[in-house]
């Protein structure tokens, strides 16, 4: 598939961001160690996938890693920190809680998997949207070998998407999953055709969900993300009153009358 022109634009030494069309890319950069995540990583994920979130321009987002050998091995271990106390600990992780940041991002949010996505990696990719990995992709929470647990929303994430027998299973053993075994229980939500075609893949993806009324596309990953947290008779209430809204959108008028004229649509995000 042949893409549009990309703009580059370099966040930190350790993560960048593309702007292809309505496609806007974040790219972790540090291939020569599968993308371990650093100090760097855990900001600048988050300004990157602010300013692509405040583009109108924009209708998806897509993480990626840089390089063959993975989307993300976890946290870089060779990271020098002084000695902490556990109070230490919690204080200079609760204050910068990066991965959460993806919560607060409206528009969707992608995750392009290849290779190696451990640790915070995968919690990095259960915190996206959706997750689409390449046949090769080796995925794990291997925390509990290092006589620790997931500490960026693994215990609390992976539960929610394939159940809590299978992620109890996951995290207790360690066990490494294949992409196939992945989509199987839901962990990815789709399997690219090979891993060479992934971005080819994710971009498509990206294409069609960015052709639809953007309006309608926030309002719908907010009703589901919300279905996580409210009482049914409040998620139905949340529910009407977003269909209420849109109701009256020029964006649904439009699709309205492209339909009745047979013709695409063109929506204006309004």
């Amino acid at each position: 598939m042949t893409s549009k022109s990309v703009r580059t634009e370099i966040v930190n030494d350790s993560v960048s961001l593309e702007v292809e069309g309505s496609i806007g890319w974040v790219v972790l950069t540090r291939p020569d160690q599968i993308n371990a995540i650093n100090d760097d990583i855990r900001t600048g994920v988050p300004n990157a996938l602010q300013t692509l979130d405040g583009n109108p321009e924009i209708r998806v987002i897509v993480i990626r890693g840089q390089g063959e050998r993975g989307f993300c091995a976890g946290a870089d271990i060779k990271e020098i920190r002084p000695p902490e106390t556990s109070i230490e600990t919690r204080q200079r992780m609760g204050s910068n809680r990066w991965i959460e940041s993806l919560d607060r991002i409206e528009k969707p949010v992608i995750a392009a998997i290849h290779g190696y996505c451990m640790g915070g990696g995968l919690e990095l990719a259960l915190a996206c949207d959706i997750r689409m990995a390449a046949p090769g992709a080796v995925m794990s929470l291997p925390e509990t070998a290092l006589g620790l647990i997931p500490g960026g929303g693994g215990t609390q994430r992976l539960p929610r998407t394939v159940g809590q027998a299978k992620a109890m299973d996951m995290m207790l053993t360690g066990a490494r999953l294949n992409a196939k075994e992945a989509l199987a229980i839901d962990l990815v939500t789709r399997m690219a055709t090979s891993d060479t075609s992934l971005l080819d893949d994710v971009r498509a993806l990206a294409q069609v969900i960015g052709q639809r009324p953007p309006v309608a596309t926030r309002f719908v990953k907010r009703a589901v993300a919300a279905a996580n947290d409210l009482e049914l008779s409040k998620g139905f209430d949340l529910e009407l009153d977003l269909f209420a809204f849109l109701k009256t959108s020029s964006d649904a008028k439009e699709a309205a009358l492209a339909f009745k004229e047979k013709r695409e649509p063109n929506f204006s995000g309004n």
